[in-house]
């Protein structure tokens, strides 16, 4: 009787305590629900922050980066605060849409903006229980909120309130929009990492391709990108990528998109990525800087004249220039490919010379400097990382010598190659605007104006040696240290020589003020000293003036100035700029300039310039000049058609190391990066039938330089020209 009253008791004690814990439960989950309630009212009511609305909503546009164009049509740079280039539906493959589906939100097309299975999942799971394993539940549309709207915080309840708020934006997006239409919000604005937003960005990143030549194993790996885009990026982290890869492969297959021979087939595929990144791997990237500058000046212009907004760095325009990429990349790979070979010959001659320690001694070092420590440096290849200090790195830059090249079309003054140095992202200061001591280059330009003002190339100056007391006792030599005092040299004969002595001696034949003129005339910095050295080169030019000037030359007499934007249109393909043709300069006479280009051809079939036929075996019809500064500390080429002007600099950041050779001339420096391009371009019909064209030289100018290149002078000379003339009578 005890014993069946007390399990009365317990029995009843256990119904106490179940509808007890049943109070609970129902208590608790009132209370979750109602807090649930209250919360989302909160939310809905903005007491969190505004919503955007309907109006906002229909306004969507994605930032877009501006794109710079080749004139072959290849994409050479970006502007952008964020880079993304927005595509058309049209262009997403299917694949690629139901890689996505599969992976992110598989009931996308039945659902109005959330699903409620996964979000029922999420609010036990990971709120209530905090179990980070039951996932995030987000549709595809709550995504497309979270990239353009991002996430506040609100301290321990953010993550319920930023869901709340994208469950509240997705479900008006949905009435707003079509679900494809929400499927290219999304592709187009999802970060897929390293600065790139969007599917269009991230396929030229890792496949050098538009979204819409992406295969299915490639929309895959992209696809798998967005759980974690540094974890599973292709170029850092390939095994977790291709894993991850065969993951959304074997989604794809769930959902009945792939069928299990072809699932099996691609999952066994490796990742084959074409990496290009345009801020590491810059072509041109001297040349889109200056690109840069010129259009953020333009589309000001524009706006200030059309009273319109464009913004270079959202607003997704075209800026179409006039390099050839073609041309670009053969430029670069002559000047690394002749810079590696010279670097080597270089640092065998310093080894075995001073400079290191005259260098050393002009220094102020401290004993921080001479710190070791790991340091970065570039390479040709690679960066190269060394055990050293400030002061190894110093001599390392110091010493490296440096190209510039630049190639334009003489007729219309269009940049074709910019080179502005070796490299732009570790050495960004651009050499091709440098001044640099000009050297023999700069002869032309003296000769020209002797050949405007009267002085016929078959007249005869004097080659022998000579000191200038008024000029500090300076005595100007020839390269080679000949000179002839017995006889005179035709002008001809000594601007394709590069002779010092004549050269000198025809500018004390000139008025000066004409050839301040003509230096004016070529855009040149004002000349402030009268010293007849200039005759040699002395005066510093920069490679973007002295190009210029020589278009002159090739041009027949008129310089063009030179631009590299062609037209500027806006993201629909409607032009808001164009260039108009540049207004010339006439700086020769016709005469003048063909006679030059005459003796300037001579220079390369015999003379300073001769190496590019002999050496390089190079056939076209070429005027050209080489210059060498004082100490070899400047070597520089210039070359050029009808339709091609071609300049090259080559040299170290500073004047403190250099050649003490030949090696350093710049015929052996600077003419072997020209040559090569040369050597390309002719290899290539279609750019050689456009710019290896013949001159078109009347043969009264050509015949001109027809005399003999010295006379004697004196009784003998005179009679040799007597009986020369009169056996040419009869």
């Amino acid at each position: 009787m005890m014993k069946t009253l007390k399990e009365i008791q317990r029995k009843l004690k256990e119904k106490r305590s179940l509808r007890l814990l049943l109070k609970s439960i129902t208590g608790l989950i009132l209370f979750g629900f109602l807090s649930v309630v209250a919360l989302f009212s909160l939310v809905y009511f903005e007491v969190f922050g505004k919503l955007p609305n309907k109006e906002e909503l229909t306004s969507i546009i994605n930032e877009e980066a501006s794109l710079i164009y080749s004139s072959d049509e290849v994409i050479i740079g970006k502007v952008f605060a964020e880079n993304r280039t927005n595509v058309q539906l049209e262009q997403i493959p299917n694949h690629l849409k139901e890689a996505l589906i599969a992976t992110e939100d598989k009931r996308f097309y039945s659902h109005n903006g959330y699903d409620g299975q996964s979000y029922a999942r999420v609010f036990f799971r990971s709120i209530l229980l905090q179990d980070a394993s039951g996932g995030g539940g987000s549709t595809i549309t709550q995504q497309l909120i979270k990239n353009l709207y991002g996430r506040q915080y609100h301290g321990f309840l953010s993550m319920p309130i930023n869901k709340i708020k994208e469950l509240i934006i997705a479900s008006r997006m949905e009435k707003l929009y079509s679900k494809d239409e929400i499927l290219l919000l999304y592709l187009n604005s999802v970060p897929f990492g390293e600065n790139n937003f969007g599917v269009e960005s991230a396929a030229n990143r890792f496949f050098n391709k538009s979204v819409n030549e992406l295969n299915i194993e490639e929309s895959a790996v992209l696809v798998g990108m967005l759980k974690a885009n540094t974890y599973y990026n292709p170029r850092l982290n390939p095994e977790n990528a291709k894993k991850r890869r065969n993951i959304v492969l074997q989604l794809m297959n769930n959902e009945a998109y792939l069928s299990n021979k072809v699932t099996d087939s691609l999952q066994k595929l490796p990742i084959t990525l074409n990496y290009h990144n345009l801020d590491i791997n810059t072509t041109a990237g001297y040349f889109t800087y200056q690109v840069k500058k010129k259009a953020v000046e333009l589309i000001k212009t524009i706006n200030e004249a059309s009273n319109s907004n464009y913004n270079l760095e959202t607003d997704g325009l075209k800026i179409h220039t006039t390099l050839n990429y073609d041309i670009q990349k053969i430029a670069e790979k002559s000047a690394k490919e002749q810079l590696i070979i010279k670097q080597q010959q270089l640092d065998k001659e310093l080894a075995s010379n001073r400079q290191k320690n005259r260098w050393f001694k002009k220094q102020q070092f401290t004993e921080k400097d001479k710190q070791k420590r790991t340091i970065q440096l570039f390479d040709w290849d690679s960066t190269k990382t060394i055990t050293g200090n400030k002061i190894d790195s110093l001599w390392y830059y110091d010493k490296m010598l440096n190209a510039s090249v630049l190639v334009t079309n003489p007729k219309n003054g269009a940049v074709i190659s910019w080179v502005g140095g070796n490299n732009f992202n570790t050495l960004p200061f651009d050499m091709v605007l440098s001044h640099r001591q000009i050297a023999s280059a700069f002869k032309p330009f003296l000769y020209a104006t002797a050949l405007e003002n009267g002085i016929s190339p078959c007249d005869y100056f004097e080659n022998e040696e000579k000191t200038y007391p008024e000029y500090d006792n300076w005595e100007p030599k020839n390269a080679d240290h000949s000179s002839t005092p017995d006889k005179k040299v035709a002008m001809w004969y000594a601007l394709m020589k590069s002779m010092n002595i004549p050269s000198v001696n025809l500018y004390f034949k000139l008025e000066k003020e004409w050839l301040i003129d003509t230096c004016e005339k070529l855009l040149f910095p004002e000349i402030t000293d009268d010293a007849p050295s200039i005759a040699l080169g002395t005066l510093d030019l920069s490679l973007f003036e002295t190009t210029r000037a020589y278009g002159a030359f090739a041009n027949n007499g008129e310089m063009n100035d030179l631009y590299m934007i062609h037209k500027i249109t806006d993201k629909e393909g409607n032009i808001i700029y164009e260039s108009e043709a540049q207004k010339t300069e006439r700086v020769f006479t016709e005469e003048s300039s063909q006679t030059l280009t005459t003796i300037l051809q001579q220079a390369v079939e015999q003379g300073t310039g001769a190496s590019i036929r002999n050496r390089y075996k190079i056939k076209s019809p070429l005027a050209s000049k080489t210059g060498t500064a004082q100490n070899y500390t400047n070597a520089w080429f210039m070359a050029y058609t009808p339709n091609i002007v071609l300049g090259t600099w080559v040299g170290t950041s500073k004047n403190d190391i250099h050649f003490n050779s030949g090696n350093g001339s710049g015929s052996s420096l600077a003419l072997p990066i020209v040559a090569n391009i040369l050597k390309e371009i002719e290899n290539n019909p279609e750019l050689k039938e456009k710019y290896l064209t013949s001159f078109d030289i009347p043969e009264e100018i050509s015949s001109s330089i027809d005399c003999p290149p010295y006379r004697e002078k004196g009784i003998k000379g005179f009679f040799n020209r007597l009986f020369g003339k009169k056996k040419e009578e009869n």
